[in-house]
C-alpha cells in the first residue's frame, strides 16, 4: 500500500499541476512561457509540479477577476441575457424580416399557382399539355 503511494502522489500532483498550468491564462504564468512551464511539469516528474504550484502561476485574482469562461472571450467581460443583448435582438429582427421575406414569396407562387389551376379548369387557359407518353 506505501509502495503504491509512493508512485500514485507524484503521479497526481504531475496531473494536477499539468492541468492547472493549461487553464492558466497566458498573461498569468510567470517566468516562462506557458509552454515551457507545460515542458517542465512533464520532463522533472516530481520538481516541476512543484515549481509550478510555487513560482510558475501568479496566485492571487486579477483586477476586476475573471472565471476560466471568460478567459478567451476577451471582448466581453460580464455576461448580458440574451433579451438585453442588443446585437442578439438585432440579429432576431434580421432574420424575421428576411422570414417574413421568404413568406410573401412563397404566398405569391401559392396564389399564382391556384389561379392558374382555376383557369385550367374553367378553360380560359392556356391549353393542357400533351399527355404523358406511355410504355
Amino acid at each position: 500500500m506505501l509502495r503504491a503511494l509512493i508512485y500514485i502522489l507524484p503521479l497526481a500532483l504531475t496531473i494536477y499541476a499539468f492541468i492547472d498550468c493549461l487553464n492558466t491564462p497566458e498573461d498569468e504564468a510567470k517566468h516562462l512561457p506557458k509552454v515551457a512551464w507545460v515542458f517542465i511539469i512533464l520532463l522533472f516528474w516530481i520538481v516541476g509540479p512543484i515549481v509550478w504550484l510555487v513560482a510558475g502561476k501568479l496566485r492571487n485574482v486579477p483586477e476586476g477577476g475573471r472565471t476560466p469562461s471568460e478567459w478567451h472571450r476577451r471582448q466581453r467581460t460580464t455576461w448580458v441575457a440574451p433579451d438585453d443583448n442588443p446585437d442578439f435582438l438585432k440579429s432576431l429582427k434580421d432574420e424575421n424580416k428576411k422570414d417574413e421575406s421568404l413568406l410573401k414569396d412563397w404566398e405569391a407562387d401559392l396564389r399564382r399557382r391556384e389561379e392558374e389551376i382555376k383557369r385550367r379548369e374553367s378553360g380560359a387557359g392556356p391549353e393542357d399539355p400533351a399527355p404523358p407518353a406511355g410504355p
